[in-house]
């Protein structure tokens, strides 16, 4: 019998204690005498999110497969846990052998959205792990970093011994036997950290130093040790049907946010939408063929139980054999209670007539993301979406039975009007006016347009990343300056608009392009008891406002500052392919309104060919 970390009793008192007692369906157990490495690997938020998080599916299945790893799962504890876990000095625990994270090798933690900054030091405080690299001694595992955010590790960077550049599958094992070599030798936890430093794509903060000049701004980012590299190379998958996929992937024991199986079809996206930092980071677009896909499919079904199979991808409409891979998922799995999700579509007469094949019409809503009420925006952003090619969406939806739309937008882009904000108004009214002329017999119901906008946070390695940003009262402003006109529409009554939180978005902003000196407030506002940032009812943000003030941070030199083209940025250290000549170059053509071509109409040059493969190579054979 597995013994539990926590006793009944603190169990039956907090909420779902399903989410700490491990035990799930194709969980990993290994016999801990004939393991050389322990591994915990971290979500840091709540079980039902960490659950849901590929990447760390991916990773539990590459690591277990090696006898000498055994990887295990820790995610943030809710909050009526982490207060009793500090009143009772329980050490937070990893799921499947319940033991203490402190015993651990590695804590390897997906750093995945800016807003769980303050959970990553809820993890290490709860784990008795010092929450900076240079307090820790040699009995402390190795804190590791990987995911989305360490394209701008900086405010991070006091907490992490190690932070992973790019894709997961590359360079870990190369990591892991450097670990092995040198306990073998006896090496120290610094000769370690060398070795690992001389891995392509790993990147140790505490070998660099940084020097601002009198503006604030960075003066120089400098190597201070010899195995330290002056560029950080990003890891890619070249061979997406060569590489580790789960077969067995865990079942949540409680309803997780993505509770089915998930098949990735490809990485990376043709388009060149200049706000997304998604789009930069995983160029190029890398498919997995039909036949891999087929395969997956098939047993992850099976061994999972899962009644339903959804396709993740930054852009599915641009997998280019879509059509077979749906065929065959809904001959295959249609009868057999199988649902087929396919988020990320384009709105065109073969999506629209997949989605009619494969979910039912009166349970669902179609969603568009045009992201700007004009097109003289489109163009800024290079959205490559026209209003005859939405209004024609909508229309071929409405016509096919759908009467709920979501429309996505963004408020605070750069060069915006009072006439681009009015557009998503009159752009939702549009919509509506499509639908009001089918008649009226023909017609399913009402029609709900259910538009929301969040605000725009310019990232890094984004052709924006040299924008400035708007304060929290300017974004208001834009979202009620929207509200008013959605208020003079006609069909006022079938259109609902909502925005995001400001606050959230601004601090977002400040953490995303910060540096160094942000860390200290992320500590302070941890120490004033900020956790689970990303959540509504537990975001305070008085506290992170005094932890500003009292760190002496000035958020207009974060968030509102234009910065100059040939600025030194934080994250300039990092080379993830795509140039920075080509950055700048699409920063030019957005002031200009010009709209650059996708990756499968023509090679903008953006320098992801280095890699060899992928789309940049499609029609080279």
């Amino acid at each position: 019998m597995r013994k539990l970390a926590l006793s009944d009793e603190i169990l039956l008192s907090v909420e779902k204690p399903a989410r700490y007692i491990g035990n799930e369906v194709n969980m990993v157990k290994k016999d801990l005498s004939k393991i050389d490495i322990r591994f915990a690997m971290c979500f840091p938020d709540v079980y039902e999110i960490g659950m849901s998080h590929l990447g760390i599916q991916i990773l539990y299945d590459m690591f277990n497969q090696r006898d000498d790893i055994y990887c295990e799962r820790v995610y943030s504890p809710w909050t009526d846990l982490d207060q009793i876990m500090r009143e009772r000095n329980i050490p937070l625990f990893a799921l499947e052998s319940q033991d203490p994270i402190k015993n651990f090798d590695f804590l390897g933690i997906t750093i995945q959205y800016e807003m769980c900054y303050t959970n990553i030091l809820q993890i290490l405080d709860l784990s008795g792990i010092p929450l900076e690299s240079a307090d820790r001694t040699e009995d402390d595992p190795i804190v590791i970093g990987g995911g989305p955010c360490t394209y701008n590790p900086e405010p991070l960077a006091p907490f992490f011994d190690i932070f992973y550049m790019g894709e997961g599958e590359t360079v870990y094992f190369d990591l892991m036997d450097k670990y092995k070599e040198n306990k073998k030798n006896g090496g120290s936890r610094r000769d370690f950290l060398e070795m690992a430093a001389d891995i392509e794509g790993l990147y140790v903060p505490a070998f660099y130093d940084v020097e601002y000049n009198d503006d604030g701004t960075l003066k120089s980012f400098t190597p201070n040790n010899p195995h330290a590299k002056t560029k950080i190379n990003k890891q890619l998958v070249m061979d997406m049907d060569n590489t580790y996929y789960p077969e067995k992937p865990l079942v949540p024991f409680i309803k997780a946010t993505q509770d089915r199986v998930v098949l990735e079809i490809q990485r990376g996206c043709i388009r060149g939408c200049r706000f997304c930092q998604a789009g930069s980071v995983y160029k190029p677009v890398r498919e997995r063929s039909l036949e891999f896909l087929k395969d997956k499919a098939y047993k992850m079904l099976k061994n999972t139980g899962h009644e339903e199979i959804s396709l993740s991808s930054l852009s599915s409409s641009d997998y280019s054999d879509l059509e077979g891979l749906v065929n065959f998922l809904i001959e295959e799995f249609k009868n057999k209670g199988v649902n087929i999700s396919l988020p990320s579509l384009r709105i065109d007469a073969f999506s629209l007539d997949v989605m009619s094949k494969v979910q039912d019409v009166r349970k669902s809503s179609l969603t568009f993301a045009p992201e700007a009420g004009s097109q003289r925006l489109r163009n800024v952003i290079n959205k490559g979406l026209t209003e005859e090619v939405i209004l024609k969406g909508a229309s071929m939806a409405f016509e096919g039975g759908w009467n709920r739309v979501k429309l996505y937008f963004m408020l605070g882009l750069p060069t915006e009007t009072v006439e681009d904000m009015e557009g998503i108004a009159e752009l939702s009214e549009k919509v509506a006016e499509v639908y009001y002329r089918i008649p009226k017999d023909q017609r399913n119901g009402k029609v709900q347009i259910v538009a929301s906008s969040s605000f725009f946070v310019p990232k890094p390695f984004t052709p924006f990343q040299w924008a400035s940003m708007n304060t929290k009262e300017e974004f208001l402003g834009k979202a009620r300056t929207v509200n008013a006109k959605m208020k003079e529409m006609l069909n006022k009554k079938s259109i609902k608009y909502n925005w995001h939180e400001a606050d959230v978005s601004v601090l977002e902003g400040l953490l995303a392009r910060g540096d160094r000196r942000v860390a200290k407030t992320i500590l302070a506002a941890y120490k004033s008891g900020c956790i689970y940032d990303a959540w509504s009812e537990t975001f305070d943000n008085s506290k992170w406002e005094k932890a500003i003030k009292d760190t002496d941070i000035d958020m207009n030199f974060y968030i509102s500052r234009e910065r100059d083209v040939d600025e030194l940025l934080p994250w300039d250290f990092i080379d993830i392919g795509v140039t920075k000549a080509f950055l700048k170059n699409e920063w030019k053509r957005a002031k200009e309104e010009t709209v650059t071509p996708n990756c499968r109409m023509k090679c903008a040059g953006c320098g992801a060919a280095r890699f060899g493969g992928g789309v940049c190579f499609e029609n080279k054979n």
